[in-house]
């Protein structure tokens, strides 16, 4: 394939991933789409997943199969490996032979044994946040799997994959926030209707929504829904 071919398919194939990635409900689906979408834009590889970091602690997140959670959780064990050093490192690391990497000696062979993977590609994906910490993994039973155009597409996909997330990642805080405010809405809407029908405070009035919601095993905000839209507060 010829480097016009290769950027061709590339291009294609972002924008087949955006509009998608843009229309996912949640960071976690973005990811989801973005490891699929690396195996028809990576030339060899067979498998692809996210390591996310949080609070010193990896977890795999959005993998195509299995294998990419039974190689990262050798890593994640021995606190060491493509995918760990490029989410802490903010690099990019290409493992030909897994068996013969002197960067990862135990993990390599390890991997190799355990799983069968020969080859690894990894990305960290640099997000607008710099509390989301995670890196974009490829992975082939394939020695020397990834050439240097796999290298060049896998940055690719990276990249913009890292900028639509984030736009995901910021819809979900406007949507969190919309939510947060209908809910405080709502229930200073049900404390007003309880104090002027109960004649009390504002602090009983939200003592009587609590003792509901204990009650009848119900969320606070949706007692709260019920009174404000009703204008009374049951217990059963």
């Amino acid at each position: 394939m010829t480097d016009d071919q290769t950027v061709r398919r590339i291009l294609d194939v972002l924008a087949v991933l955006g509009p998608k990635i843009t229309e996912t409900k949640s960071s976690d689906d973005a990811l989801r789409l973005l490891t699929s979408h690396c195996l028809d834009v990576v030339e060899g590889a067979q498998v692809a997943g996210v390591t996310r970091a949080r609070d010193g602690d990896f977890e795999t997140v959005a993998e195509t199969n299995d294998v990419a959670r039974a190689v990262d959780a050798i890593q994640y064990e021995l606190c060491n490996g493509p995918c760990v050093d490029a989410a802490i490192e903010r690099t990019v690391y290409r493992a030909g032979d897994l068996s013969a990497d002197k960067r990862w000696p135990e993990f390599g062979r390890r991997a190799v044994v355990e799983t069968g993977v020969m080859s690894m590609l990894s990305f960290r994906l640099f997000f607008e946040d710099d509390d989301y910490i995670a890196a974009l993994n490829m992975y082939s039973k394939e020695p020397h799997a990834f050439t240097d155009e796999a290298l060049i597409a896998g940055l690719a996909v990276s990249m913009f994959g890292a900028l639509t997330v984030t736009n995901s990642r910021h819809k979900d805080r406007i949507m969190n926030l919309e939510r947060a405010l209908e809910t405080n809405r709502d229930i200073g809407v049900a404390i007003g209707v309880l104090m002027a029908l109960h004649k009390v405070t504002r602090e009983q009035a939200f003592d009587l929504l609590r003792v509901a919601s204990q009650r009848l095993h119900r969320k606070l905000a949706d007692i709260a829904s019920d009174v404000a839209e009703t204008g009374t507060l049951s217990f059963t």
